[in-house]
């Protein structure tokens, strides 16, 4: 991604996009072949420094490089750019670029769902409570908690895909959007349109068919939504797994090396370090697209350059730290650890608790008045949360064993049976492996 974003790549960009103008207007005769096959020899023949040298007093990164490009090629230079305006380059360029990171993002993104479609499909069937409120709720599985960042994910990665294969360039429009340079240039309006089309052909880069000085702002703050959108479904993982490492529940943790350091005061720390750099990149990438909106609400008229300067760092760090992001969580996913044993200690502290709305129906199927059975599982319910405060066990199965309102509708057996965690996770293990299922399929297709 830093390749991408680095200076290297985005001359080689500007100088493709020289040498298609180039190689595009000997049809016209405007450029003849020696002079566009000499840019095409010296293409790869970037020097920053140079063109770092000529910025200093040009003031001018595009001209900078034109003026480095032109005395390499001699008296081809002299053709260089012909008709266009900077943003022809520099817009249509920055469009390749995100095209680029995109394709890079995607591919990160689809490594990190078929990981994670192994999870799930690992843990589709392994109980874990279900908290809401942040309190123990229910039981479901873990493979089924996994699932819902994999549907997330799932439709960040078609919100991408859709974006990416919708990108568009300026075109050649000019200074202003028009086209009045290229007309002139190309013999009317037919003309021009011959050519732009068979430049987007050459560029395999769809243009708009309306600018300005630019391509209209309004796809960068599509971009960075998606993006945004991405970092969201992360950030939820990262911070769910943050609460889930903590000593108050400790169900599953980040890897953890034989030789890390959590602390250089307390020997003892496992900080959740990846997941905790996860939210804190995320947080970043999710104000990008206020930016966007920005650059694009305040672009005023045909152009406005006060957009310049922050998309300079808003695409290159949004891209960075997305890529980090995916990186950080397919890291985690590949060391992903999960603790059985707390699993367990946790259902057996907890779990009775989701059995009572089992045991509820079950009596009221049997003939009892719901509401008065309620107000009896309430009260046995609350006595036992205040024993498990006092840091004992929790009694509640076989209080609900034992309750003669209870034993008038259903048997000792049955009330015991109706406490089984196994019995009560719904559609969580076969919804999960469906889900892992269509992942792996949609990739392998």
């Amino acid at each position: 991604m830093r390749a991408i974003w680095g200076e290297l790549n985005k001359r080689r960009l500007w100088r493709r996009l020289w040498v298609t103008l180039a190689e595009a207007q000997t049809e016209w005769g405007l450029v003849t072949e020696q002079q566009a096959h000499t840019l095409r020899e010296h293409e790869n023949d970037i020097d920053v420094a140079a063109a770092l040298q000529w910025e200093e007093s040009l003031h001018h990164d595009l001209m900078a490089e034109i003026k480095v490009y032109a005395a390499q090629c001699g008296s081809a230079g002299g053709i260089l750019h012909l008709g266009a305006t900077s943003m022809d380059i520099k817009d249509n360029a920055e469009v390749l670029q995100q095209a680029q990171s995109l394709d890079l993002v995607l591919a990160r993104l689809q490594e990190v769902l078929l990981l994670l479609a192994d999870k799930i499909e690992t843990y589709a069937d392994t109980p874990v409570m279900a908290f809401t409120h942040l309190q123990p709720a229910e039981p479901t599985t873990l493979g089924y908690r996994l699932a819902n960042l994999g549907q997330d994910l799932w439709l960040d990665y078609q919100a991408l895909l859709t974006v990416r294969q919708n990108l568009k360039g300026k075109g050649f429009k000019g200074a202003v959007g028009n086209a009045a340079s290229y007309v002139m240039l190309y013999g009317g309006t037919e003309g021009f349109a011959r050519f732009e089309a068979k430049m987007s052909w050459m560029l395999q880069l769809p243009f708009f068919k309306v600018a300005t000085q630019t391509y209209t702002r309004k796809q960068d703050y599509d971009v960075l939504s998606r993006l945004a959108g991405l970092a969201a479904s992360a950030y939820k993982f990262a911070f769910d797994l943050r609460l889930l490492q903590s000593e108050a529940i400790g169900e599953m943790g980040e890897p953890f090396g034989a030789q890390q350091v959590g602390s250089s005061a307390m020997p003892f720390k496992r900080n959740p370090i990846e997941a905790e750099k996860l939210d804190s990149l995320a947080r970043a990438v999710a104000a990008a697209p206020l930016t966007a909106w920005n650059n694009y609400a305040n672009s005023l008229l045909e152009r406005t350059l006060d957009d310049s300067a922050n998309r300079r760092t808003l695409f290159p760090e949004t891209f960075l730290a997305v890529d980090e992001i995916l990186l950080t969580l397919a890291k985690i996913l590949r060391g992903l650890r999960v603790n059985e044993g707390i699993i367990q200690r946790n259902l057996c502290t907890f779990g009775p608790f989701a059995a009572v709305e089992r045991v509820l129906m079950a009596a009221v199927q049997a003939g009892a008045d719901r509401q008065e059975l309620h107000e009896v599982l309430r009260r046995l319910s609350m006595s036992a949360w205040q024993s498990i405060q006092d840091g004992q066990g929790n009694p509640l199965v076989e209080a609900v064993a034992h309750e003669p309102a209870l034993l008038r509708w259903l048997p000792e057996t049955e009330l015991r049976a109706l406490f089984s965690v196994a019995g009560y996770t719904g559609i969580a293990a076969p919804a999960a492996r469906e889900l892992a299922a269509q992942i792996r399929g949609q990739f392998k297709e």
